[in-house]
C-alpha cells in the first residue's frame, strides 16, 4: 500500500513498505527496551573528520538483502564478540568514524542540560521543566503542579516520577535524557493542540 501525498501538495510519499519506510501500525506493539534505547541516542549521529555533510549509512539484514555497509546480522555477531557501538561502526565504515550528540534539536523548546537533574539542581533549566510539567499537568491531571522556583526538591522530583509512571519510563524521579526529551515532546504536543487552527 502507497499513501499518496505528493497529489495532495505535499513533497513526500509515506508509504507501508518496509523496503523504504519503518511500517506504523495503530495499535502495534512496541518494545520498552527499544523504546528506551532510541531515546537514549535520540541526538547521536555519525561524523568523519573533515566531512561537513552528514554521512549516510545503510543497513541491510545481511541474508535476504545486502548491501555496502552495516549489516542486522553481521553487526549482531559483532555484538555478541564483545564489540561497543562504535566498534561496529568502525568495522563497517573505517577507523575515522566517530559518535557525536547534536547540541540543540530543531522543534523541542530546550536541548537537555548535559546532565542529569535530580534533588538539588536549581536554575533555569529546572525553571523550564517546572513550566513544561505544570502545562502538560493540564492534560494529564494525575501529574501534581508545581511552584515554578527553578529548584529541584522532592515535589518535583514527585511531579516527574509521576510523568514517567504515566509515559512508561523508569519511575526514578530524575530526569534524565529519555526524560528530559519526553516532557519536552509531550508538552510541545499538548501546547499545539490549544494552538487556534
Amino acid at each position: 500500500m502507497v499513501s499518496r501525498y505528493r497529489n495532495q501538495g505535499y513533497n513526500f510519499t509515506i508509504t507501508s513498505s518496509t523496503a523504504y519506510d519503518q511500517k506504523w501500525i495503530r495499535g502495534r506493539n512496541t518494545f520498552e527496551n527499544i523504546d528506551r534505547l532510541v531515546d537514549s541516542i535520540f541526538t547521536n549521529f555519525l561524523s568523519r573528520p573533515g566531512v561537513r555533510q552528514p554521512i549516510f549509512t545503510s543497513y541491510c539484514d545481511g541474508q535476504r538483502v545486502t548491501c555496502d555497509g552495516l549489516s542486522q546480522w553481521g553487526s549482531k555477531y559483532l555484538g555478541d564478540e564483545g564489540y561497543s557501538a562504535i566498534e561496529i561502526i568502525r568495522y563497517y565504515y573505517g577507523s575515522d568514524m566517530y559518535i557525536n550528540s547534536a547540541v540543540s534539536v530543531a522543534g523541542v523548546p530546550s536541548s537537555w542540560p548535559g546532565y542529569n537533574l535530580g534533588i538539588g539542581a536549581s536554575g533555569d533549566k529546572v525553571r523550564q521543566l517546572q513550566q513544561q510539567l505544570n502545562r502538560i499537568a493540564q492534560n494529564y491531571p494525575a501529574i501534581p503542579k508545581l511552584t515554578v522556583d527553578g529548584i529541584y526538591g522532592s515535589s518535583t522530583a514527585e511531579a516527574v516520577r509521576v510523568f514517567q509512571k504515566v509515559f512508561g519510563l523508569p519511575q526514578s524521579g530524575i530526569t534524565d535524557y529519555p526524560t528530559w526529551y519526553e516532557i519536552s515532546d509531550v508538552y510541545v504536543g499538548v501546547s499545539r493542540i490549544s494552538e487556534p487552527g
